[in-house]
């Protein structure tokens, strides 16, 4: 498992209620060993937000404190040699308690949960607080064991996955657009 990651300290967001995070992820592990989750994304500390590969394989989103929420999807994420678009788009301000957080895998909206606590309307996203610190890659001594591409957090916007990728009229693969 890798001891490294990459780390950004958040300016003032333009709105705390929305925003997206998008990023291309190949799984090097598998499940995860040792009984640890993986950190892919989130903030510094526990009792903030973070995205994570749980030890079952299973893609998580958790916040803890006002506004909590824990999302873990029912499809696991195992494949060593698949690369996964993963999108998460927040917007508490919906009055939809299943429509405030989005998650997207390979373009396709997740809908079945192992757990999925909602978040409650027009909280704040940790992520997109002032003067966070964002780890990217690990964090928690949980790093994951994987590569990551094209990570975009974009505040104050809540982006579907087709802002980021789109399927290959050819092939029928979910891939990414560089433009």
């Amino acid at each position: 498992m890798a001891s490294t990651y990459l780390q950004r300290t958040t300016g003032t967001p333009t709105l705390g209620t929305k925003c997206t995070v998008s990023f291309w992820w190949k799984n090097s592990e598998g499940l995860p060993s040792g009984g640890s989750d993986r950190v892919i994304f989130g903030t510094e500390t526990t009792a903030d937000c973070y995205i994570y590969l749980r030890n079952t394989g299973e893609l998580g989103l958790y916040q803890a404190s006002t506004g909590g929420f824990d999302f873990r999807t029912s499809r696991l994420i195992a494949d060593c040699s698949a690369w996964y678009h993963i999108c998460f788009t927040f917007d508490s301000t919906l009055s939809t308690s299943a429509d405030r957080i989005k998650i997207y895998i390979n373009g396709v909206r997740e809908t079945a949960f192992n757990a999925s606590t909602t978040m409650a309307q027009n909280a704040t996203i940790r992520l997109n607080e002032a003067s966070k610190v964002i780890n990217i890659g690990g964090g928690f001594n949980q790093n994951m064991n994987g590569l990551l591409s094209h990570i975009n957090f974009i505040d104050g916007t809540a982006y579907d996955a087709s802002a980021f990728g789109e399927t290959d009229a050819t092939t029928g693969e979910w891939k990414i657009k560089t433009s």
